[in-house]
């Protein structure tokens, strides 16, 4: 994940600083052709590039309309893609149009044609591992994400179609996104719990005797055959 933070503190919704405790994600897109981040998120911190309209959404209310998210996910100047950070994350996000303002970190994915199948894959694993970053650092499972066609489902939500109106144009699902961060999940616990440093010691005591040399002859056996022992004294 290419992670960089431009919090919108021009935006009447950081204003408001207002906390929640995160209990899901939801994932949006952004249902205009325009992959750039630079239309989002601004000003240019040299690697956005110049938004000309200065449309961006760090203003008081962007386009008159009361709107915030936690991060979007697009293009830089350069082509690449990157994830920015807009909002604190346990922040109360205006994303929803729904009580899961009050529940869900939000992000944005950058729309394009919908049909370029390579800057989808590129999007779509960034948002994969930017959801899988966020479930570990707030206690989340891949259960809770959803997308804001299935919050609108659930009644949490306004009623709007993405991401399903993308995703199945290149053949993946909300299931199948939940799948993949589950998987990546599984993985990042596996490998702390395999490289871990920490070194476990488990202690067996084999007996007690009343004379000292039985005792010193048994640990003189155990430690030959590779133990580590003591005596200890009552």
């Amino acid at each position: 994940m290419n992670l960089h933070k431009l919090i919108l503190t021009n935006n009447a919704c950081y204003k408001a600083g207002k906390i929640i405790t995160p209990k899901g994600i939801m994932v949006h897109s952004t249902g205009a052709n325009n992959p750039n981040l630079k239309r989002y998120v601004g000003p240019d911190d040299g690697l956005l590039g110049k938004n000309e309209y200065n449309n961006h959404w760090n203003q008081d209310k962007p386009g008159g309309r009361q709107v915030c998210v936690h991060g979007f996910i697009g293009k830089l100047a350069d082509g690449s893609i990157a994830t920015y950070q807009t909002l604190p994350w346990n922040h109360r996000g205006w994303h929803a149009g729904g009580s899961a303002n009050d529940t869900h970190i939000g992000f944005e994915i950058c729309e394009d044609s919908l049909t370029d199948a390579s800057y989808f894959s590129a999007v779509y694993k960034e948002s994969v591992e930017l959801c899988a970053y966020l479930c570990k650092q707030y206690g989340l499972t891949e259960k809770n994400i959803i997308c804001h066609s299935e919050g609108a489902k659930l009644g949490i939500a306004s009623n709007h179609s993405d991401v399903m109106h993308w995703f199945p144009k290149h053949g993946k699902s909300m299931d199948s996104f939940r799948e993949e961060v589950g998987k990546l999940l599984l993985a990042s616990a596996t490998t702390v719990e395999s490289s871990g440093s920490e070194k476990k010691y488990y202690r067996v005591q084999v007996g007690a005797f009343s004379v000292k040399s039985n005792a010193e002859a048994t640990l003189k056996k155990l430690k030959a055959a590779g133990f580590d022992g003591y005596i200890k004294y009552n």
